[in-house]
């Protein structure tokens, strides 16, 4: 939505395909040159936001310069030198960016009380752990508290589970229309 490109259909299904094929092949050769396996992050739409580019070969010409970055030390210093200020306010806007494309993506759908209430769990339970991570307890088990510790995993699970647990409401007949009228 954010790229102005389709959000359904072939075309679609076709970008879709080919980003998680090559994220898998990322982290695959990860995987044998010994380094960590890398995915694409939403902060992509944040930067595409702010800039209003979202052009591939912009993308690689910077993945270019990234590259030739990693390889020199003295750039790497420059960078290093930047006041952390600096850093934070330009994360802060960019992640801010990324929490709008997403209330941009739920207002575009219709929303009904069982999505409603599967967000609104999702989130609470979310932001929960995240600020108040001593609900979690003396009690639980180290093994929970290392999944559910983070305020993603707990709020993705619980969507998850929630959406395969809450009927979905069948629509109504013509029949029992017409009778509760």
């Amino acid at each position: 939505m954010i790229s102005k490109q389709p959000v359904k259909g072939p075309v679609y299904m076709k970008r879709i395909k080919g980003g998680v094929l090559a994220d898998g092949i990322n982290s695959l050769l990860a995987g044998f040159m010994n380094s960590f396996p890398n995915t694409t992050f939403s902060q992509n739409n944040g930067v595409i936001q702010l800039t209003g580019v979202a052009s591939r070969y912009v993308a690689y010409f910077i993945a270019a310069i990234l590259v030739l970055m990693g390889l020199s030390p003295v750039l790497a210093g420059v960078f290093r030198i930047m006041p952390e200020p600096a850093l934070g306010g330009a994360t802060i806007l960019m992640f801010g960016t990324v929490a709008v494309a997403g209330v941009k993506i739920l207002s575009s759908q219709k929303l009904g009380n069982r999505e409603t209430l599967i967000i609104a769990v999702s989130l609470g339970l979310g932001l929960g752990v995240t600020m108040v991570p001593e609900v979690l307890g003396k009690f639980a088990p180290a093994e929970i508290k290392n999944v559910f510790s983070s305020g993603i995993t707990t709020g993705g699970l619980s969507a998850i589970v929630l959406n395969l647990l809450l009927p979905h409401r069948a629509p109504a007949s013509a029949g029992a229309t017409s009778s509760q009228q």
